[in-house]
């Protein structure tokens, strides 16, 4: 009797999120909310950042119809381009959400490009939240089958998978049937790109940018009629084995439907790499300790695992080094007891005495540790010896942020990121989201008027 060939990854995914309505998500929009918050946070710190102004300033003389909000500013944009803006401010200060069995960072592609192509159809906040967990679900699954190798490899997987919960959330919005989001998937699968080399530069930015971009115009072909070969993600010359090893198929399908990726969110309290929390947790506790008498530590050992070690064990030249580095976190927690925005600026990073200490921090591998754990120890110049392990760093699932928390991290985004934006009305807009008959009109009424501009006549 001939086998019959099973369903490729793309119908799968395909056929789940064309199926999904609002009942079957509703129960996930609360972490959903949660996480829009905290794309709202991270996007309206970053909003005036150098980078993001500057992405503006390319972008602006070939933006077409301005009809998407651009986070944080009060002119609008065209669509595409406001999904790699909003796509790169979320993203910009390592300080968006975390799915922690792959490390993605959810929102960031998939929110922005959601919300830049509702603005272009009246949709509900109903809709925009299906959509947005449907392709949350999908970029974590396709980055469960392929972790940690892929990853490993030095692909950069929230830009890498974040492309394809961009284009199923899109395709979703645009009322695609099951063939065509699987086209959608497909497409995207040719345009899955990003690599960690550049994580401590804008570089970085650029492919998660691209993600939330290019996973709405795979999703706008596919409306077109676009077609994508069936197995572009598992066939033999196919996304994931071009990029990786062979696809856990398991991993990527079992509980389709009933188990929820979104659940599984995390949020950070600190603009840094996530492995790092647990160090400057530690280092925190040891503050308290020496009773902040930071002048009589000799030096510091941090262990941890390889991935650890890996990321943070850097030399730090600028402010985007300080985020991935293990020696900066250090000095934050102990010199500063702080770890937030100003603690990661520039004009920190290159203070004298933050420079000494990270001289005195050395890493150590503990290849009995768990990724996202550390142990610091202090020697200090009496003898003394002071050591704390943190294994669940706060902001982590087994100690998560509160609401209170995002809405405070949101109020200092708008603070630190130097927005006119309102930040209260921001959060009691994501907080009732799911009764916005359009979201269109929502995120327009978040926007400060523009201020006209006047010229003077002869």
């Amino acid at each position: 009797m001939p086998q019959v060939p099973t369903p490729s990854v793309s119908k799968t995914l395909a056929d789940f999120v064309a199926s999904s309505s609002w009942a079957d998500v509703e129960a996930q929009s609360a972490e959903a909310r949660r996480s829009i918050l905290n794309f709202f946070a991270t996007a309206l710190g970053s909003a005036r950042d150098p980078v993001v102004t500057a992405a503006m300033r390319t972008l602006a003389p070939f933006s077409g119809a301005a009809t998407s909000t651009v986070i944080g500013h009060s002119q609008p944009m065209v669509a595409l381009c406001v999904s790699f803006l909003n796509a790169i401010s979320a993203n910009l200060l390592d300080f968006d959400d975390t799915h922690p069995e792959t490390i993605i960072h959810p929102a960031a592609p998939v929110a922005a490009a959601t919300f830049a192509l509702a603005e272009t159809r009246k949709l509900s906040g109903r809709e925009v939240l299906t959509a947005f967990i449907l392709g949350v679900d999908v970029e974590c699954r396709i980055g469960n089958a392929v972790s940690p190798r892929h990853y490993a490899r030095g692909w950069h997987i929230t830009s890498t998978c974040g492309i394809f919960g961009a284009a199923a959330a899109c395709a979703k919005l645009l009322g695609l049937p099951a063939e065509g989001i699987a086209n959608a998937i497909g497409v995207a699968a040719s345009q899955s790109a990003g690599n960690v080399e550049n994580l401590p530069s804008a570089a970085k930015n650029v492919s998660v940018g691209n993600a939330a971009r290019n996973g709405l115009f795979a999703a706008l072909l596919a409306q077109q009629g676009y077609g994508a070969a069936p197995r572009a993600i598992e066939g033999p010359l196919g996304w994931a084995r071009t990029m990786g090893d062979e696809p856990d198929l398991p991993r990527l399908l079992d509980g389709l439907g009933k188990r929820w990726e979104i659940a599984k969110n995390t949020y950070k309290p600190y603009p840094a790499g996530i492995v790092f929390h647990s160090v400057i947790d530690a280092c925190l506790l040891l503050r308290e300790r020496i009773g902040r008498k930071v002048d009589q530590i000799e030096s510091v050992t941090v262990q941890g695992s390889a991935l650890l070690l890996a990321r943070g064990d850097r030399p730090v030249n600028n402010e985007r080094d300080a985020r991935v580095s293990i020696h900066h976190c250090v000095a934050c927690g102990l010199l500063l007891g702080a770890a937030g925005v100003t603690e990661f600026a520039q004009e920190t990073v290159v203070r004298p005495d933050i420079e000494q200490l990270r001289q005195k921090v050395r890493a150590e591998l503990d290849a009995q540790m768990p990724d996202g754990a550390a142990r610091v120890t202090l020697h200090l110049l009496s003898g003394e010896v002071l050591t704390e392990t943190v294994v669940s760093p706060r902001g982590s699932q087994a100690a998560p942020l509160s609401d209170s928390d995002i809405e405070e991290k949101l109020r200092e985004g708008v603070r630190t990121g130097q927005s006119d934006w309102d930040a209260d009305r921001v959060i009691d807009a994501v907080w009732q989201f799911d009764a916005a008959d359009d979201v269109g009109n929502l995120l327009q009424s978040l926007r400060p008027p523009l201020v006209p501009r006047h010229t003077s006549s002869n």
